[in-house]
């Protein structure tokens, strides 16, 4: 009984430190993924407890059953509009991408180890695939927002490439141990039958659970187990049936998740903690199981082979993936960096270990060593790397936070929340008319929060800085209010600064805009000798920018004006599409030229065009 307890002690007590990292890992800006690694490394055999930890078996149950658990959690996040523009390079980079990187990396670890091809090729097998546990972790909470193509396509990528890593790991295991049980045939069926079986169990599985949902009455924390279960139950069968398990529980979870009933938002709730809780128990598990000196000595090569899937094989399996899709550098170069790797890779590296093959013990330490470099060079850095490839798209028209209530089996309110910034228009006005913008029907003050404690709303009652206001709202204002509740200065600067000074409609043409007709008097008078000086001057005059901004229209060149000409009959978005390989999504950006540019602000649901800026990068 004395060991349960002290079994129950540590165990509990790990779990805790590893959450308790948390604040820590905020700080100091290092994944947290990495500090549940850590802890299990720190309490391992050659660590503080000194726990020899060698259940490999037990591992790889604990590794399964998490990664179903993210995946699941993970699928229950992912909207269908991600769907419009991510699915189809998703599904390259998941089957295409995964082999292309590991043929690669395959080809170089057995030049660089030495080591038989069928051993050097499982290797890469192992690290061929990005992680989803990592993945959806570091991207939903990296504190920075990504544009929509390069969000959906890294999550989508995530959740859907495990089939094929699963199947080169498996038949590569099957070439080493025999090397005459495997043909061409056979690899062909076995991915066939892991995608389509993993496919089909996934989507009547997500259909069948999406209609129970609506017509099941339980408590609230009910919901998430008995989603939680189900999906469960849906990677256990779709695995007997020879599919894979993973790719099943995560399109049952993107079904569920799509379906929006009373039981939605307790079961998002729920399974967030059973995600963390997930991520927690497998990190410090496999940090366990690695012996630190032994990795050690293998530092090198994690090192060199990760560079080498970093910077060639990476790069090479998402430009030949993406580029079709008419991706642009600067997003394949941000995908390639966020090619991150973690508890996936290090649980495929436990099965050649199980499986008894030659050098899998080599492998796995190699394996571990790769996905903490991974984690720190590419995890810590995302919201660098996001600016630096220019990414990101500003965020401050969001509010706070965002809860469904719902009054019943129909019918929801959406409680938004808002802070009161310095500087905000929102100070000293009213919170149930802070903006004429904002219908007085549409929208209900819930509560008035000041200083922790709830305000009584009357008539006299004026909003200060660090108030927090909850609306019930109806019409579709949240991003409207929001603006009203931030800093404008801050937020117009933020947002001018990426999108540019003007804001044109979509509708309007480019014949129509006074850029172009004062463009064209440029090039009349240009034609006559005359310079372009007073033409900038009536530009300046006519085409104000909005206050506080320092105006004038300057770059005005031969480029400008004969791209602008050549589309004088165009609507600014036929203009745009024209330019566009891929479906538009905000922060898209067609040059005029090496001053001018029209940015994408906004994008309806179906891939239409609301809001286009105008920005003139020489005054940036």
């Amino acid at each position: 009984m004395d060991t349960l307890n002290i079994i129950y002690l540590v165990a509990s007590m790990l779990i805790f430190i590893s959450i308790m990292t948390s604040t820590l890992s905020a700080r100091l800006g290092v994944p947290l993924l990495l500090f549940f690694l850590g802890v299990g490394m720190l309490a391992g055999e050659e660590g503080v407890l000194g726990i020899h930890f060698e259940e490999y078996s037990m591992a790889n149950f604990i590794g399964q059953a998490a990664l179903a658990c993210i995946l699941l959690d993970g699928g229950l996040r992912t909207s269908f509009k991600s769907f419009r523009v991510g699915l189809k390079p998703a599904i390259v980079l998941a089957t295409w991408g995964v082999f292309a990187t590991v043929l690669a990396l395959g080809v170089f670890v057995t030049w660089l180890l030495d080591v038989d091809w069928r051993l050097g090729l499982l290797m890469a097998a192992i690290v061929g695939s990005t992680d989803a546990a990592a993945v959806f972790s570091l991207l939903r909470n990296g504190g920075v927002k990504l544009n929509d193509r390069v969000q959906a396509t890294l999550e989508l990528e995530s959740g859907a490439n495990d089939p094929m890593a699963i199947l080169l790991v498996t038949v590569m295991i099957a070439m080493n141990l025999d090397p005459a049980s495997q043909s061409a045939w056979d690899i062909l069926i076995m991915l066939v039958q892991q995608i389509g079986v993993g496919l089909l169990a996934g989507a009547i599985a997500g259909w069948a659970l999406s209609k129970l949902l609506p017509k099941v009455h339980l408590a609230e924390g009910m919901y998430a187990i008995l989603i939680m279960s189900a999906g469960m139950a849906v990677f256990g069968a779709t695995n007997l049936f020879g599919g894979s398990g993973f790719l099943a529980v995560y399109l049952a979870g993107v079904a569920i998740g799509n379906t929006k009933v009373r039981a939605t938002e307790h079961v998002l709730r729920v399974m967030d903690s059973f995600a963390w809780l997930s991520q927690a128990v497998l990190f410090v598990v496999l940090g366990l199981l690695v012996s630190p000196s032994k990795m050690l000595e293998e530092w090198h090569y994690s090192l060199i082979i990760f560079l080498f899937l970093l910077f060639i094989a990476r790069p090479l399996a998402v430009s030949t993936s993406l580029l079709p899709f008419g991706f642009r550098p600067r997003e394949i170069g941000f995908i390639s960096w966020v090619g991150l790797r973690g508890a996936v890779p290090i649980t495929l590296a436990l099965i050649p270990v199980m499986s008894g093959v030659a050098g899998a013990d080599l492998a796995f330490n190699i394996v571990f060593g790769v996905v903490i470099l991974s984690l720190l060079a590419q995890g810590a850095t995302i919201p660098f790397m996001s600016r630096a490839f220019h990414v990101w798209v500003p965020t401050d028209a969001e509010p706070k936070a965002e809860h469904e209530i719902w009054v019943g089996d129909q019918a929801n309110i959406t409680l938004y929340e808002f802070e009161v910034k310095a500087g905000a228009f929102a100070i000293g006005r009213h919170p149930q008319s802070i903006s004429t913008k904002v219908n007085s029907r549409d929208i209900a003050v819930f509560a008035v929060v000041r200083d922790g404690y709830l305000v009584s709303v009357d008539e006299d009652t004026m909003l200060k800085v660090g108030d927090i206001v909850w609306y019930a709202l109806s019409g579709d204002w949240a991003a409207s209010i929001a603006k009203v509740f931030n800093n404008s200065a801050t937020q117009y600067q933020k947002t001018s600064e990426f999108y540019g000074d003007w804001l044109l409609s979509p509708h309007a043409r480019i014949r129509d805009l006074p850029f172009y007709n004062l463009a064209t008097r440029s090039q009349n008078q240009n034609r006559f000798g005359k310079t372009i000086a007073p033409v900038t001057s009536a530009l300046d005059s006519i085409f104000t920018p909005p206050l506080g901004t320092s105006g004038g229209l300057k770059g005005i060149d031969d480029e400008l004006i004969g791209t602008l000409s050549a589309a004088s009959h165009q609507t600014v978005e036929e203009f745009m599409l024209d330019h566009f390989k891929a479906e538009p999504v905000k922060g898209d950006e067609v040059r005029l030229n090496d001053s001018w540019s029209l940015i994408v602000r906004d994008v309806d649901g179906r891939g239409r065009l609301r809001g286009i800026g105008l920005k003139n990068h020489s005054e940036s």
